[in-house]
């Protein structure tokens, strides 16, 4: 009986050469931040970004971060963002990583012109870190919508 000898499935593609990982990891980075960064900026007070909860407005009710604004991704155009500046940075969040939403947020407010993040992680990493939250049902509100 022969063997065939094995190959690594890891490298069958090969690496990308340093330069051009770096360009890939800082351009996500360009467009992804996470719970921990945006806590950190909001309690040194660096709220350069308007921060948007793209879920559901009686998600939004039940529980979200304190200061974000809602605006169901499925409702962003012209009118409903007509009163954002277009010079401020916009993070969007929604449930949690198994939810896009927030991408979809994000593919539709960059359409518009305006310069956006995704929030890794979501409310549900949001609260998992322990930050605080408000509205109607706090922290007994569904992690999944």
């Amino acid at each position: 009986m022969t063997t065939q000898p094995l190959h690594s499935l890891v490298l069958e593609t090969p690496a990308a050469t340093p330069s051009d990982i770096h360009r890939h990891y800082m351009n996500k980075l360009a467009m992804e931040t996470d719970v921990a960064d945006v806590q950190y900026d909001r309690q040194h007070g660096l709220d350069d970004f308007l921060l948007i909860d793209v879920r559901s407005a009686t998600a939004y009710e039940q529980c979200h971060i304190p200061g974000a604004v809602n605006l169901p991704s499925s409702h962003i155009g012209e009118e409903t963002t007509a009163a954002f500046d277009k010079n401020r940075a916009i993070v969007v969040y929604c449930w949690g990583p198994a939810c896009n939403g927030a991408t979809k947020g994000a593919a539709r407010l960059a359409a518009l012109g305006f310069r956006v993040k995704e929030m890794l992680g979501g409310i549900e990493y949001w609260r998992r870190e322990g930050n605080d939250v408000s509205g109607t049902l706090g922290q007994s509100a569904n992690l999944v919508g």
